[in-house]
C-alpha cells in the first residue's frame, strides 16, 4: 500500500514538473524572447539566439514562425523526444500550440519573429488546422 502511495506520488510529481516547465517563454527565457506587441488577438515576439544557445522548456499556443536568418536547430519535447530543423531566411510556418525546448545547433545567430495567436483567432486557426495540416518544418 504504501510503496502504490509512493509511486503514485513520484508520477504527480513528474507531472507537476512538465506542468510547471512549461510555461511562458518570455516570462522563462527572457533573454532569448520579448514582446514587440500584444493585443487581444496577438502577442509578436521578437526571439534572439546566439549560436550554440539554448532555451528552457517552454509553451506557445498556436503561432506563425517568420524566421529571419538562416538557421539550424533541434527542438526538445517533454517526452525527449527530438526534431532537427533547418529553414532560410523568410521561411514561414504555422504550429499547433505546443511546448519545447529549442536550441541553435548553428554557428550563427538565429533571428525569428513568432506570432502567437489568442482567443477567437487561435480557435479558427486550430480548426483550420485540422482540415490543412501545416508544413512541417524544413529539415
Amino acid at each position: 500500500m504504501r510503496a502504490r502511495l509512493a509511486l503514485c506520488l513520484a508520477a504527480a510529481c513528474l507531472c507537476g514538473a512538465t506542468i510547471v516547465s512549461a510555461q511562458d517563454a518570455v516570462k522563462v527565457d527572457p533573454k532569448h524572447y520579448s514582446v514587440v506587441s500584444e493585443n487581444d488577438q496577438v502577442r509578436i515576439l521578437k526571439v534572439h539566439y546566439g549560436p550554440h544557445e539554448k532555451s528552457v522548456m517552454h509553451s506557445h499556443p498556436n503561432t506563425v514562425a517568420v524566421f529571419l536568418t538562416d538557421a539550424k536547430g533541434t527542438f526538445t519535447f517533454p517526452d525527449g523526444k527530438k526534431q532537427d530543423f533547418t529553414v532560410k531566411a523568410g521561411d514561414s510556418q504555422y504550429s499547433a500550440a505546443a511546448t519545447h525546448l529549442p536550441e541553435n545547433t548553428g554557428d550563427q545567430e538565429m533571428q525569428v519573429i513568432v506570432i502567437e495567436l489568442k482567443g477567437k483567432t487561435a480557435k479558427a486557426a486550430a480548426k483550420a488546422a485540422k482540415t490543412e495540416p501545416a508544413k512541417a518544418p524544413k529539415k
